[in-house]
């Protein structure tokens, strides 16, 4: 295929399209791409024609090792697999593996179809991967492709959260981003529209962060290390959030008395008692058991088409967050934690 492009003088994606019939190029340029594969003997992989045949009927999962959600996940991908008579191989990313050689260790070992859990990966590479294994992408906002998208209604998840905060009087939220983190635009930019609605737009701050503890951390310090707090801290997942309440503890701060906190993901820590994180909850039965029947649908249907679910989220509500701190109430705390 890359020798296609390089003479038809396309990209290798286009040259991808055109050989799967798939829209997206001129009639000139398609002829001159089917013209050049021709003068080229090209064929197409007959593993991968096979795995397109569902002859394998394995689907390989992609997950980050470091992210709890994406464990839970996994715990209901696998009877949703099986019930399909499918079965399931993993394959991590982490610290010294990147995201490419997960997958290509999964296609190494004959999956048929691809459960990506929050790719990193560009949009190109991952319509690439469409001529070798159908590919399902959960977590990641996508426009319109040859994939088949799974993912929460982030903005929706956020707003949940900024009016239950604004109800409690709140009014100084701040947010720490995710970085880079798939989801973390959707919801930076949830924030702030929220918060614009609700007549807050004066007290808008994104710290830029990550979706790690590390970030919660950084961002507590740097609250604490400028002598003002907000009331309230939306952070851009769970494990960010507990980085944040760690830090605020250990300066003294009460939560929710001073800062109310309210992560993002609902993971199994979230539940623990000295914890009792108001989070957003995703659907993972749902989230989990769409991907398996995308992939599982077009593997075994020659003619169904990629499509796209966005689940709803819902807020749960537990003891990180309560009423905005009064002027009273600040001043003791400022008394508290600053005069350390």
């Amino acid at each position: 295929m890359d020798d296609v492009a390089a003479r038809a003088g396309v990209s290798r994606t286009l040259v991808s399209f055109v050989l799967r019939g798939k829209p997206g190029a001129g009639e000139q340029t398609r002829l001159r791409v089917l013209e050049v594969a021709a003068e080229l003997g090209y064929k197409p992989d007959s593993a991968a024609q096979l795995l397109a045949r569902g002859r394998s009927r394995t689907l390989g999962v992609l997950l980050d090792v470091q992210q709890p959600f994406q464990a839970d996940l996994v715990t209901r991908i696998y009877p949703a697999a099986k019930a399909a008579g499918y079965d399931v191989l993993l394959s991590v990313s982490a610290p010294g593996r990147d995201e490419v050689e997960a997958i290509e260790s999964m296609l190494s070992h004959r999956c048929e179809g691809l459960i990506l859990l929050g790719p990193n990966s560009g949009r190109e590479y991952l319509e690439e991967l469409e001529d070798r294994a159908v590919v399902v992408v959960v977590g990641k906002p996508m426009p319109p492709s040859a994939f088949d998208a799974v993912r929460s209604a982030d903005a929706s998840g956020i707003r949940q959260s900024v009016d239950h905060l604004a109800g409690l009087g709140h009014r100084a939220i701040h947010h720490i981003g995710g970085g880079s983190a798939p989801g973390a635009d959707a919801r930076r930019d949830a924030y702030v529209a929220a918060m614009r609605d609700h007549g807050l737009a004066e007290f808008i701050r994104v710290i830029p962060g990550s979706h790690d503890e590390a970030a919660g951390v950084a961002a507590g310090r740097l609250m604490l290390e400028e002598g003002t707090l907000p009331t309230a801290v939306l952070a851009g997942n769970d494990r960010c959030a507990l980085g944040l309440m760690d830090s605020l503890d250990r300066a003294g701060v009460d939560i929710p008395r001073d800062v109310s906190v309210v992560g993002y993901d609902d993971s199994e820590i979230a539940h623990l008692s000295r914890i009792d994180l108001t989070t957003v909850r995703q659907d993972v039965d749902q989230l989990a058991e769409n991907a398996v029947a995308f992939a599982v649908k077009r593997l075994e249907d020659d003619d169904a088409v990629a499509a796209e679910v966005i689940v709803e989220p819902r807020l749960i509500v537990r003891g990180s967050t309560g009423p905005a701190r009064s002027v009273q109430r600040e001043r003791s705390m400022r008394r508290r934690v600053f005069s350390r």
